[in-house]
């Protein structure tokens, strides 16, 4: 039974979805500040984040950048907020989806569900160069654990998975969850950029994901002479 850890200080919508999470079957608790979650989340096992932006002690994105300093752990954002450049930031800093107040509790349910199943089973697998840990969201580069954002993780995890496929932008967006009409494509490369800096600090010659001009990007795994 996936745990959702609600962080929401207005009472009245957290009992909301308490009601639709557990009536589907979730095992869902709520908390109403950001320390609290924190706490949380580095002492409990829990699957997926459903977090307010407005908290009283901290805003919900500064809760989540300090969140994404040791964990993957999927985060949903929930606002009073439409604009679309609060999407854009709330999926920079980790979010996985951003659901705007007032919201249908049965549309949040389907969300976490889509969310959840992207995020794929409880599982930990080796891809050569890679390791890849779904229980505990990290990633191992040669034997060397990175430091990933939940965005890096993704779009690594779907590299890793499908070594030499050409993955265009909106696949890529498909995989961290980004809808391709929120403004958020021109980011990918920003990401991609990011992610081949991380991997030159533990191989500096090491060039495993490739540009393709026109379609995308792919990981190629290092040859038998090593990476590179």
């Amino acid at each position: 039974m996936p745990g959702i850890l609600i962080v929401e200080d207005e009472i009245a919508i957290a009992e909301t979805l308490l009601f639709a999470l557990q009536g589907e079957g979730f095992g869902a608790r709520r908390v109403s500040l950001a320390q609290e979650a924190l706490a949380a989340l580095r002492t409990e096992s829990i699957d997926m984040v459903i977090l307010d932006v407005g908290l009283p002690d901290m805003s919900g994105f500064e809760c989540c950048k300090a969140l994404r300093r040791f964990s993957a752990v999927p985060v949903m954002f929930l606002t009073a907020r439409a604009e679309e450049v609060d999407r854009v930031v709330g999926l920079e800093i980790g979010a996985d989806d951003y659901v705007v107040k007032p919201f249908s509790p049965r549309e949040v349910v389907a969300r976490v569900r889509a969310i959840l199943k992207r995020a794929g089973p409880v599982a930990s697998r080796s891809t050569g160069e890679f390791d890849v840990d779904l229980a505990r969201h990290s990633i191992r580069y040669l034997g060397q654990p990175l430091k990933l954002t939940a965005l890096e993780f993704r779009l690594l995890q779907q590299f890793a998975g499908a070594p030499e496929r050409v993955f265009s932008r909106e696949e890529l967006l498909a995989a961290v969850g980004a809808a391709t009409d929120a403004g958020y494509e021109r980011n990918v490369d920003t990401h991609i950029k990011s992610l081949r800096a991380k991997l030159r600090e533990i191989s500096p010659g090491a060039e495993p994901i490739l540009t393709h001009r026109g379609f995308g990007y792919s990981y190629q795994p290092a040859g038998p002479d090593g990476p590179g």
